[in-house]
Parts: structure tokens; C-alpha cells; sequence
């Protein structure tokens, strides 16, 4: 009796380890994401469905990834992002992809997706790329990629790309979620809203503040 206790709660424990070890598969076939919808409506994790028998393809399409995008900016890149929002169909299904263009020297700045790994391969070009480890020992991890060449960026990890080339740059991403997320490392630390305290930051960076008598600047130490 005792026996066939212990192998209940060993089975009963392995199956909550897998049941977690993973997003939860989906009970139906689809579940088109509902662009408008009442106040009242509930979301669990993701946006509210449509009835299936409403389903269309144009629900599962997104047209125009053979278009490069504008790189005309201080950071020399554009990433255009096919997620939940563009593909519908795409609620639950946990799965997205970006296409990103490098101008030369362009990058993607050091950012996280809070909710997705993600998988690059290079198109054209050469870039170089990279993603550090957690705060236990903030190891980077970076690599030369050229045409044909993939990289994996894990959950959550900050990483980067850099176009090392004299000329344009064109990747492809995967990613883990219907809507991984993005936090620009730059951006959301000194561009907040509203802006994080001048005292945090400079203890953070371990940087002094000179002032002078029309204008002031941060050095770091």
C-alpha cells in the first residue's frame, strides 16, 4: 500500500514538472486575437478570441517582410515586428519573428525580451553579436555571424547586434512569444517617464555630477 503511494506522488510529482516546464498547450485550434473589445472583457495572458467560425485567412497573414526598413536613425537600424498585433492568429500560439535591417555600422542596442528566446539568422552582412549572463557572473557571450549564420539569445538576457560591415545588414528572428517584449537597456533607464531619480543613477553608474554655472554633466568614475 505504502509502495503504491509513494509511486502516485512520485508520478503526480513529475507531472506538475512538466506541466510547468513549459507554456501550457492550447485547447483548441486558434484563437484569433479580437483588436476592439469591451471594457468588461476578460485577458488571460493574451487578448480575447473571436468566435472561430468568424476566422479568416487574412487572421493568419502578414504581408510585406521583403521591405526593408528605414536605418535613417541615430542607432542605424529598424526592426520591423510581426507578432500578435500584426498576425492575429498568432494569440496563444507563442510565437513571433522580427525582421531587423542594419545600415552600415548600425546596431541594435543592448536590450531584453522579457518574455521570449529568441533565435537570429543573418541574411546579408557580417554582424557581430552578443548577450551577457545574469548578475551572478555576467559573462558575455559574443560571436562574428555572416550570411547563413544563427545565434540564440535566452530568455531574457540582455544582447545585441552590430553590423561590422561596409554595407547593409539583414537578419531574421524567432521568438518564443506571441509578444516577447522589448526593453532598450538605454532608453529605459535614462528615459523613464517620469525620469528616474538623478541620485539613483549616479550611484548606480557610479558616476559624479560637475556643474557649471550654465549647465551640468555626468562623468563616470
Amino acid at each position: 500500500m505504502m509502495r503504491a503511494y509513494l509511486v502516485t506522488v512520485a508520478l503526480c510529482a513529475l507531472a506538475f514538472s512538466l506541466a510547468s516546464a513549459s507554456d501550457p498547450s492550447p485547447l483548441q485550434d486558434f484563437c484569433v486575437a479580437l483588436k476592439d473589445s469591451s471594457d468588461s472583457a476578460v485577458f488571460v495572458n493574451g487578448k480575447v478570441c473571436k468566435d472561430p467560425k468568424l476566422a479568416k485567412a487574412d487572421d493568419f497573414y502578414f504581408g510585406g517582410l521583403n521591405i526593408a526598413g528605414n536605418t535613417e536613425n541615430l542607432q542605424g537600424s529598424n526592426v520591423t515586428t510581426v507578432n500578435v498585433d500584426q498576425i492575429p492568429g498568432l494569440n496563444t500560439l507563442g510565437i513571433s519573428l522580427v525582421r531587423i535591417d542594419y545600415a552600415p555600422y548600425g546596431q541594435n542596442p543592448p536590450h531584453t525580451h522579457p518574455r521570449a528566446t529568441e533565435i537570429l539568422v543573418v541574411l546579408e552582412g557580417t554582424l557581430y553579436v552578443g548577450f551577457v549572463t545574469s548578475n551572478t557572473e555576467n559573462r558575455l557571450f559574443t560571436k562574428v555571424l555572416n550570411k547563413g549564420d544563427v545565434f540564440v539569445f535566452p530568455v531574457g538576457l540582455i544582447h545585441f547586434q552590430f553590423n561590422v560591415g561596409k554595407t547593409n545588414a539583414i537578419a531574421i528572428a524567432g521568438l518564443s512569444s506571441q509578444n516577447a517584449g522589448v526593453i532598450t537597456i538605454a532608453n529605459a533607464v535614462f528615459g523613464s517617464n517620469p525620469p528616474i531619480n538623478p541620485d539613483v543613477l549616479t550611484k548606480a553608474f557610479q558616476a559624479r555630477q560637475e556643474c557649471g554655472s550654465t549647465s551640468s554633466e555626468t562623468i563616470l568614475i
